[in-house]
């Protein structure tokens, strides 16, 4: 137990209250509780029930039965909603807070709750090189000296991968805090505890902030105790390689922009996944939710009941096949501070052909997943709006209504009676240009070419292409047309989308046509 007067320094702190030095702090720091309105779909009291639910491994209040992941294993995520948890400590009563606060505190700590998340034996620690990974001998959390070891040196190579190769920035130390209150030096805090029974794979925790940039946060995070085969369903070094490259992402992402969209925190720490543990494919399993089989659903979309913000690695992995890994990195770079994911992507994309041409090359990849990324042949079928076979005299149309950076796909195959000298026009009719409309043409010929550009749309949203027709010279055309709208009234607190705001450009009609003309 931690020694009163040390506790109620903390807690001062924790409430704006005490200077850092006060409390034991020897740079400056702040409590992590930013002022923000009550959230319409997510108050505070709401975060505070999910937060116990899942460290009890309970059903969420209110929210569907939790899906299954393909190891069997249940899919929950406890990161975000701690994060949301801490910034929305202000707007609880004195009880509610001082659950929220046991359930934020590390598993060592004296204001930890043992129902929750506290340890109840006395525990030792690992160190090497940038981390200690803490665990207790005794208790359902117990955790073997071997695993210990194992444990650290998996989360040295994840530094190295993310901060030294991958150029991002350090999480923030520690080092500031009392020593009863950073794991006992500077060095970035591992804590092993039996997660797998409550559904979890591990979690990270913001815990204070910089005075002069309250924005960036530093924390800790809390991994299962053995990973086992019996509970997580693939070898234990593997679960812990992913779950290690994804959740040290989230640290280090509370160093950049501790309140950052929630599906650009989470579809970028998936997609580092891949970057650490290649031959894991864990991420795989959310596949069906991104959109290469959900394009109207939007990219940003953060969604708790479900796995659409974790599918969605796939717009990065797109993005670094196509400029390098480095890019993400640009991306977060440039969204530091209040500037939200969206107008960071925006930022980023200017100089490489803007976020709508970007965005609807990826939707225009997401057919041929096999051709497009390099492990698509393991993903799932897309999903088209339609497929046309054409045969002389054959028109079609079709409407269909977008919302924000969402697309959809039309592939037209030529009729095998076609003869030579015919040609398709694909014409598009869409919203006018601030809503940014986009289309993208891609011709496979008979000797399986395949050739790919944007088609031009005026400032109507209006534009046409004609390519050749034959069968003989081509296997299929698909066009693409893509929502790429980033226009948002931002902070509604609608945390399903980017910025916690309102969409502006949602169901926008799109009228395409295809017909056969002759040369």
């Amino acid at each position: 137990m931690r020694h009163p007067v040390a506790l109620l320094a903390s807690l001062l702190l924790l409430a704006g209250v005490l200077s850092p030095a006060l409390a034991g702090a020897d740079e400056p720091t702040a409590p992590l509780v930013t002022a923000a309105p009550a959230s319409a779909t997510h108050d505070a009291r709401d975060l505070l029930a999910e937060a116990r639910a899942l460290l009890r491994g309970e059903p969420v209040p209110g929210a569907p039965a939790q899906r299954r992941t393909s190891t069997g294993h249940a899919d929950r995520e406890l990161t975000l909603v701690l994060r949301d948890l801490r910034v929305a400590l202000p707007r609880l009563g004195a009880a509610d807070r001082r659950q929220a606060e046991a359930l934020l505190a590390r598993p060592t700590d004296g204001r930890a709750d043992p129902l929750e998340q506290g340890y109840t034996a006395t525990s030792v620690r690992t160190c090497q090189g940038r981390f200690c990974v803490h665990r207790v001998r005794t208790t359902d959390d117990r955790a073997t000296a071997a695993w210990a070891t194992t444990t650290v040196k998996v989360m040295n190579k994840v530094w190295r991968s993310q901060v030294r190769s991958l150029g991002y920035r350090a999480p923030l130390s520690d080092a500031p805090l009392a020593r009863s209150r950073n794991g006992g030096n500077g060095k970035f805090d591992v804590y092993l505890k039996d997660l797998g029974a409550q559904g979890l794979y591990g979690y990270c925790a913001a815990e204070f902030a910089l005075n002069a940039e309250p924005r960036r946060a530093g924390g800790y995070c809390v991994l299962d105790n053995d990973f086992s085969r019996e509970e997580f369903g693939r070898d234990p070094v593997d679960t812990l390689a992913v779950t290690a490259a994804h959740e040290f992402f989230h640290a280090v992402q509370f160093g950049y922009d501790v309140r950052e969209d929630r599906w650009f925190m989470e579809s970028t720490a998936t997609w580092m996944e891949e970057r650490f543990a290649d031959g894991v494919n864990d991420n795989r399993q959310y596949l069906r939710a991104s959109q290469l089989a959900a394009p109207g659903t939007p990219l940003d979309l953060f969604n708790r009941q479900g796995s659409e913000h974790y599918g969605n690695w796939t717009w990065w992995e797109h993005l670094s096949a196509r400029y390098g890994n480095r890019l993400v990195r640009s991306v977060w770079d440039a969204a530091r501070g209040p500037r939200h994911s969206t107008v960071a992507l925006e930022r980023v994309l200017a100089k490489r052909g803007g976020l709508p041409a970007r965005y609807a090359a990826f939707a225009a990849a997401n057919l041929t997943p096999a051709r497009s990324y390099e492990e698509g042949a393991e993903w799932p079928t897309p999903r088209l709006r339609a497929t046309w076979r054409m045969a002389a005299g054959a028109e079609r149309t079709d409407t269909v209504r977008l919302d924000h950076l969402t697309s959809a796909s039309y592939l037209a195959q030529p009729d095998a009676t076609l003869g030579a000298g015919w040609r398709l026009r694909l014409s598009i009719d869409g919203p006018s240009r601030g809503a940014a409309p986009a289309a993208w043409l891609v011709v496979r010929t008979a000797d399986d070419e395949w050739r790919s550009r944007q088609v031009d749309l005026d400032r109507r949203g209006r534009g046409s292409v004609t390519v050749g027709f034959s069968p003989t010279t081509v296997r299929a055309v698909s066009l693409t047309v893509a929502n790429a709208s980033t226009r948002s009234r931002c902070g509604v607190d609608d945390v399903r989308w980017a910025c916690e705001g309102r969409p502006r450009d949602d169901d926008k009609a799109f009228d395409v046509r295809a017909e056969l003309v002759q040369r």
